[in-house]
């Protein structure tokens, strides 16, 4: 038997994601009890499975091109899968060595993973189709981290334990892992953009001398290390308005689906939309007015997901895209903004230690950090086209009167 339907190959492509996501908050949201089971209550024992998750994103999503060159994108994301399944040690490793080894490999395989949407996409969907399956893949670890966020107490109280809970997550990602090996996949070739005449090899080196790959990843390095921010030290902070970031991040992401289908341009929705999140970032940090911080964080997760389709389209819609360079063009993307990211985050607690617990020079610091989106717009191209008008529609043109070419002209340029 051999899966060969494109809507069943994303299906299993976001269900494994959310699952990883499942899994991977679960394991978070459950470290007090596992650290507690394992008698290690050393701060520095928990800051280093952070640190080794960081690790984990950094180097995963740098070497996932490397991976998917030699063995292919099916058994690439059938690798990740099997690296995300690992989680299945955490609620059962006997000790604290074991458990770092497995948060650390499942993080090395969610960091594959990522990198996989964009060349899967691209072999098994068309132009017009990729926003839309780019915005559903975006919103799938928003989906697990809600129903880990708002469901775990309900999913522990179903399968009587936690860590049988952790289990049945790593399980099910275990599952869809051998699913996923039924998918066919047809020669690379054939996911060549249409029109375009392929660039044969492309490899790290050709993408680290490409200026896109750069602004690509330094435009997202703001937002994401606000996000991380956000769930790392902002309840430390007093703020604790994260679940409602989580929350609308998700009717965001439809509705950037929505507005990407209708909007062919990329680049206005990414700009203003960075321009709002600074503004609603500041609101978030610096107000002391709860409602106008649940306000900030409704607004800012809306807008903070609600560009990401558009984004995300971007280098689906560049000239000569392979599978192969799309592949390099998203792991480089991954890797630049975790590692700029990381670098923000160590900067921020270092601000708050040297500052006696003070938080509002860190504050300052996320707040100028996440003009990266609003900056980098002007950097990335334009992508998104309309229409073209037709020989047959300049026919038409040519046979209106003056005033109704002018309305011909404007109704063509406008169209999608």
């Amino acid at each position: 038997m051999k899966i060969t339907n494109k809507y069943l190959v994303e299906a299993i492509v976001f269900i494994s994601y959310v699952l990883f996501a499942m899994a991977w908050v679960g394991g978070t949201a459950s470290m007090g009890q596992i650290m507690s089971v394992m008698h290690v209550d050393s701060l520095a024992s928990a800051s280093f499975i952070s640190g080794a998750v960081t690790l984990a994103k950094i180097v995963g999503t740098f070497g996932a091109a490397w991976i998917a060159i030699k063995f292919g994108i099916k058994y690439a994301f059938f690798i990740a899968s099997l690296f995300i399944a690992i989680g299945l040690l955490t609620p059962l490793a006997p000790n604290y060595e074991l458990l770092l080894l497995s948060r650390f490999l499942m993080g090395l395989g969610g960091a594959f993973m990522i990198v996989y949407f964009n060349p899967i996409v691209m072999h098994w969907f068309s132009p017009e189709e990729r926003p839309v399956i780019n915005g559903l893949n975006a919103v799938a670890f928003n989906i697990g981290t809600g129903v880990v966020l708002w469901k775990m107490a309900a999913i522990n109280q179903f399968t009587g334990d936690w860590k049988i809970s952790l289990i049945t997550f790593s399980i099910a990602s275990l599952l869809f892992s051998f699913v996923w090996l039924l998918v066919k996949f047809e020669p690379e070739n054939a996911d060549i953009n249409k029109g375009d005449e392929a660039i044969e090899h492309y490899s790290y080196m050709d993408g680290l001398k490409d200026k896109f790959n750069w602004a690509y990843g330094l435009t997202y390095s703001g937002l994401l290390a606000f996000y991380i921010c956000l769930f790392t030290f902002y309840p430390k902070a007093g703020i604790s308005q994260s679940k409602w970031v989580i929350g609308f991040g998700i009717v965001g992401t439809l509705a950037g689906i929505i507005y990407s289908k209708k909007m062919p341009l990329r680049l206005p929705v990414i700009r203003w939309s960075g321009a709002v999140m600074v503004i609603t970032i500041i609101g978030l940090s610096f107000s002391s007015s709860e409602w106008l911080q649940a306000l900030s964080a409704i607004v800012l997760g809306f807008f903070i997901f609600f560009p990401v389709t558009a984004l995300v389209s971007i280098p689906h819609e560049l000239p000569k895209m392979t599978s192969q360079r799309i592949t390099v063009v998203f792991s480089l993307f991954y890797s630049i903004s975790y590692l700029l990211s990381t670098i923000v985050l160590w900067l921020f607690g270092k601000l708050v230690d040297v500052n006696q617990g003070d938080y509002t020079a860190s504050f300052i610091l996320i707040s100028l950090v996440s003009c990266t989106f609003f900056i980098g717009s002007f950097f990335l191209p334009e992508t998104g086209r309309k229409k073209a008008v037709t020989a047959d529609d300049n026919n038409e043109i040519q046979r209106a009167g003056t005033h109704d070419k002018v309305k011909l002209n404007e109704e063509k340029l406008c169209a999608e």
